[in-house]
């Protein structure tokens, strides 16, 4: 339970509002005291007496009061920051398929404007419907004493409201859920329009008009309904109040008539009529309360029930019960695939669809020629649908080796890697490193022994210290230096204004891609993995940052195990070996002499690539 590390605080906030409920009872108890005895008598010194009574009571419970509200804001914002907290680290857990199949604003909004949409519910309902509860036993056992009469002629007026406010929670809660889930769509438009991807790409294509209608269009969807939502039941607690302010001058008039009358009937004084009146009003305070946070609460399970949609997701990755920590410095960098089969089916998660494999760069290399099937296992119809992505592959690699892995979009090249990552886990088969299985490796031990470099390196909205201390916080300004004079990229830093201060801008983009691409070396270099996944590191850039990159890739490469996926076949030419794959399956392997005497896809793609130049330029 969410209040359960705060019960000490829970226990004192229960007992403030007790007291405080039976302090404020004392006030309209004095009344007939004062009216029957110190008033119709003439003892003034009584009268002084309960008025004092009446005034230390009720600045005693105004005290408490604020104590109280203190203490309940401090639970309340304890929960809302354990429950933010629980909820980010569960989205940390969530495997790939959950990222890909969702807008990145949909998910932002769930966590900040969704969280937020409940905090009231949890700090200030829960506290005020126990201290309206607790006012209302009170309240209700102080009307008993004075006339069970008049307080079942209060209670008969009940039955219709809570009938109406129950009607009107579930017409808000649906009003609050379909307000939200527009809330979050706006977030998720402004989020794609107005990163500097999108921004870029906006006023590239002249999709500016259509970018505002688009926006726009929303917008005007989020203002109806959020009037909607906030119109809920207007009418219904306008009749609340409005009783509520009637009920008196009715109870006055019943009241009076009887004193007047028939007093022997329901042996009402003047001072238990006044008294009974002002407890009338205690009373239909908390009843409406109540009512109005009954439709409160009502609206708040509708962002519950968005929030605990993320929360009730199963987390597919996670550390088994005896995981090892396997440090980079214990690691010796052996990778091992056995009969590794994997697809990224929708059944594994229901909200998620699969990541398109590869990169844009990849899309150009498609086969020209069909190749026959090198050492891939037949698979049946049966066992394998058209969406699978991996089958049954099996290849070692020794510690300290350069593998490259060739191949067309879609073809698996990517997924590999996700699955040394643990990014995924394997549907049948085996990856193992230094003979222990993946799954038995602790994640964040994993983290550590495997550094990435991708076509799109990401940059953190920070300095470029920041950027490179991320990955090893605790590293020297010394080794960060010596990292970024191996990556070639120190002498670019020292020229700019601030030097390591430097902003690196919203993704980056205040670096050109060659310099992007180094800087994301020095931080592997920094960081000093074992094994080393470089993911089209060089495809992206022009002939002359494409050669410094390169020349930064060495001393990187150097004593690691290092995983190349190749689009320019010029980059993994000295690889120990190197995988073609077509279709989810390895259908070549070898070095780069024997696949080209093979004759196969790869040696199609080095045509492609270099003897087609080779002609262009001699034709030149």
């Amino acid at each position: 339970m969410a209040f359960s590390p705060y019960k000490g605080h829970v226990a004192v906030v229960l007992l403030a509002i007790c007291i405080t409920a039976i302090l404020n009872q004392i006030l309209p108890l004095t009344i007939p005291l004062v009216f029957d005895d110190a008033l119709a008598h003439h003892h003034p010194d009584h009268l002084f007496f309960y008025s004092a009574i009446m005034i230390v009571a009720t600045l005693l419970a105004s005290l408490i009061s604020v104590v109280q509200t203190y203490l309940s804001n401090i639970i309340g914002q304890r929960v809302m920051r354990d429950f933010r907290s629980k909820l980010y680290a569960h989205l940390q857990d969530l495997s790939l398929h959950f990222f890909t199949s969702m807008r990145a604003g949909e998910i932002q909004s769930r966590l900040s404007n969704d969280v937020s949409s409940v905090q009231n519910s949890v700090t200030d309902t829960f506290t005020n419907s126990l201290v309206n509860f607790v006012n209302l036993l009170c309240t209700v056992i102080a009307m008993f004493y004075i006339s069970p009469l008049l307080t079942l002629l209060s209670f008969s007026l009940l039955p219709p409201f809570l009938f109406f406010s129950f009607k009107v929670g579930n017409t808000g809660r649906a009003s609050t859920k379909a307000a939200q889930q527009s809330l979050a769509t706006l977030n998720a438009i402004m989020q794609d329009t107005l990163s500097i991807s999108g921004v870029l790409l906006i006023k590239l294509f002249g999709r500016k008009k259509f970018a505002r209608e688009q926006f726009e269009a929303e917008n005007r969807r989020l203002a109806r309904l959020s009037i909607r939502q906030h119109m809920v039941g207007r009418w219904f607690f306008m009749s609340v109040g409005a009783f509520s302010l009637i009920a008196p001058v009715l109870l006055l008039t019943l009241g009076g008539w009887s004193v007047i009358y028939n007093p022997s009937f329901s042996h009402i004084t003047i001072g238990d009529l006044f008294a009974f009146i002002a407890l009338q009003e205690r009373f239909f305070g908390p009843v409406r309360q109540l009512l109005v946070l009954q439709v409160n609460v009502q609206s708040a399970l509708a962002v519950f029930d968005r929030i605990f949609e993320y929360l009730d997701l199963p987390i597919e990755v996670q550390d088994a019960p005896d995981a090892i920590h396997l440090t980079p410095a214990e690691a010796r960098g052996e990778i091992c695939f056995k009969h590794v089969s994997f697809s990224y089916r929708k059944d594994k998660l229901p909200l998620l669809g699969s990541p398109e494999e590869g990169s844009s760069q990849d899309k150009a290399m498609a086969p020209s020629a069909s190749i026959p099937e090198v050492e891939a296992a037949p698979a049946s119809p049966e066992e394998f649908t058209r969406s699978a992505t991996l089958r049954d592959i099996s290849f070692h690699i020794r510690p300290g080796q350069l593998v490259a892995l060739v191949g067309p979009s879609g073809s698996g090249k990517t997924t590999i890697t996700y699955l040394i990552s643990r990014l995924y886990d394997t549907d049948e088969g085996s990856v193992e490193i230094d003979g222990h299985n993946v799954k038995g490796i602790a994640v964040e031990s994993l983290g550590e022994l495997i550094g990435v470099v991708t076509q799109d390196s990401y940059l953190f909205h920070a300095t470029i210290r920041e950027n490179l201390l991320y990955v090893r916080s605790n590293a020297t300004d010394e080794e960060m230096i010596a990292a970024t004079k191996a990556a070639a990229i120190h002498d670019r830093i020292i020229t700019l204004d601030e030097g390591y201060d430097t902003m690196a801008g919203e993704r980056g983009y205040r670096l050109s891609g060659g310099e992007k691409q180094r800087l994301a070396i020095a931080r592997v270099l920094l960081k000093d993995p074992r094994i080393l996944i470089l993911d089209e590191a060089t495809s992206a850039l022009d002939t002359h940052s494409e050669r410094l990159v390169q020349a930064a890739l060495k001393p990187l490469m150097q004593g690691r195990t290092t995983i190349a996926i190749a689009h320019r076949l010029s980059t993994i030419l000295a690889a120990d070996l190197i995988l073609v794959l077509d279709k989810g399956e390895i259908v070549e392997r070898g070095t780069h002499q024997e696949l080209l005497e093979y004759g196969g896809l790869y040696a199609t793609l080095y045509n492609q690539q270099f003897v087609s130049q080779e002609q262009e330029s001699t034709t030149a």
